[in-house]
């Protein structure tokens, strides 16, 4: 079908779902953090604008929730279908894995999501709080259990293979805290909160253009690229260590993102800026290069070897065109983050951060980039991993299921159409929630702290610590 046998049909189905999911666990584990953070400065200070914001975002997140939620499960259903000889072969290990997800995670979030969402007139504001936190840790939770999923893929340990073929476990702890874990668990939950403060900095802005004195509009503006500050440096500092790892356990892969062909045994190796990689000659066309750059970010050290692809079988490199380029987008991207933190941080030490329309703008254009990055980051994780489900153990070619290429091109429409039918549809929701006012307008003197059900707002707070100021 479309001139593309099954599994390279399964790919793309499998890609194309696994795209659209992404982008909603990526928004709401932000944002279940941000609403407890509302939450819990509204039960400090009593200021009503921070309520007003929780009630504005907690909406969103309803929706986002919804359809991350929705668009997992169907997701999940690849695994008995297009791909069932890998879930035969690795389902002792991922399947537990994946149920604690949702005996823990999922269940801690859908058992507290109603109080957070209906619950605080009935349950007063300090249980409300605790809801909220509570729904913020499941998210967090979730992407740990899946993170520990995809890091054992990549970086498989903890197991045996039995006499019939299949990954059986061996060290439950090896397997969670597989090497390349934690350096890719902090870097999604970074990236997540990088994603929520450009959307939330993002609709800040637009109601700062509309009225500068707009006190939920300059709230969440300020909290977001305060966050945009404090987080972008530390992706950076994450993305590097993640290298570090990478190398270590996927050379192919790190060789593939940088477009070395050529080995540096010698070290030295330039830092590729821009070029066209071409697999078919090993070479890359009129590139920009950084002498010896390159060996300095990967090894920390101009002397230390790099590998190139032709240390590796032509069979068991990945595409380099699309992980040079997706990996490029994610860093470029990154840094224009960090880019918009700072030039917020010298207009709010300058005293007119809510005044400037250009950073507004900025701000505005900004808004999806966290999405972008997210997915290219996915890209270069996944099809670096290539040719490879487990990593060095079991091979794409070898995982795919038995079923017929029309089936699954089929299915691929299917799934196109209804996608975009209703997440398009959600997410125009979203957008229209998000077009509105975060509160009344009213001037900024006008929303002063008034006394939530059982709260004492917190006495002489010092002005220059509220993020509305």
């Amino acid at each position: 079908m479309f001139g593309l046998d099954a599994i390279e049909l399964a790919r793309i189905q499998f890609a194309f779902t696994v795209s659209f999911h992404i982008i909603f666990p990526a928004f709401s584990i932000g944002l279940a953090s941000y609403l407890a953070v509302l939450n819990g400065l509204h039960l400090w200070t009593g200021r009503d604008v921070y309520l007003t914001l929780f009630n504005y975002w907690k909406k969103i997140f309803a929706v986002a929730f919804g359809m991350g939620v929705v668009s997992g499960i169907v997701m999940s259903y690849q695994f008995g279908t297009n791909w069932s000889v890998f879930s035969d072969k690795a389902g002792p290990v991922i399947g537990p894995l994946m149920g604690y997800e949702v005996l823990s995670a999922f269940f801690l979030e859908a058992g507290f999501l109603g109080v957070m969402l209906f619950g605080r007139d009935k349950v007063g504001a300090r249980a409300h709080f605790l809801a909220t936190l509570m729904v913020a840790i499941g998210t967090l939770g979730s992407a740990f259990w899946i993170l520990s999923v995809n890091s054992w893929m990549q970086t498989p340990q903890g197991h045996a293979i039995n006499e019939v073929g299949q990954f059986v476990p061996v060290d439950w702890w090896a397997i969670v805290f597989n090497p390349s874990f934690p350096y890719r668990l902090v870097h999604m939950v970074l990236a997540a909160y990088l994603t929520t403060a450009l959307v939330v900095g993002a609709v800040g802005g637009w109601h700062l253009l509309r009225d500068r004195a707009n006190s939920g509009a300059r709230t969440m503006f300020s909290m977001a690229m305060g966050m945009l500050m404090v987080v972008a440096p530390l992706q950076i500092l994450a993305g590097d260590l993640h290298g570090l790892n990478t190398l270590e356990h996927q050379p192919a892969k790190i060789a593939a993102m940088e477009g070395h062909f050529e080995p540096h045994p010698n070290g030295g190796a330039p830092l590729i800026l821009f070029g066209i990689p071409d697999a078919a000659n090993e070479t890359v066309n009129y590139k920009i290069e950084i002498p010896y750059l390159s060996s300095l970010i990967l090894t920390h050290d101009l002397t230390s070897p790099l590998p190139g692809l032709l240390d590796f079988p032509v069979e068991e490199r990945p595409p380099v065109g699309i992980v040079f380029w997706s990996f490029r987008i994610m860093v470029a991207l990154g840094f224009a983050m960090l880019g918009l933190g700072l030039w917020a941080l010298v207009l709010r030490l300058r005293g007119t951060m809510y005044d400037r329309r250009w950073l507004h703008r900025a701000a505005i254009a900004m808004g999806p980039a966290g999405f972008v990055a997210v997915l290219a980051g996915w890209i270069t994780t996944e099809v670096g991993r290539q040719p490879w489900t487990v990593y060095g153990l079991l091979s794409t070619n070898d995982s795919v299921a038995p079923v017929e290429a029309a089936a699954v091109g089929a299915s691929l429409v299917a799934f196109i159409v209804i996608y975009f039918t209703l997440f398009g549809a959600g997410t125009f929701y979203i957008l229209r929630l998000m077009g509105k006012r975060p509160d009344s307008g009213a001037p900024m003197s006008d929303l002063g702290p008034t006394r939530a059900a059982g709260v004492t707002p917190a006495p002489a707070v010092d002005d220059k610590f509220i993020p509305a100021e």
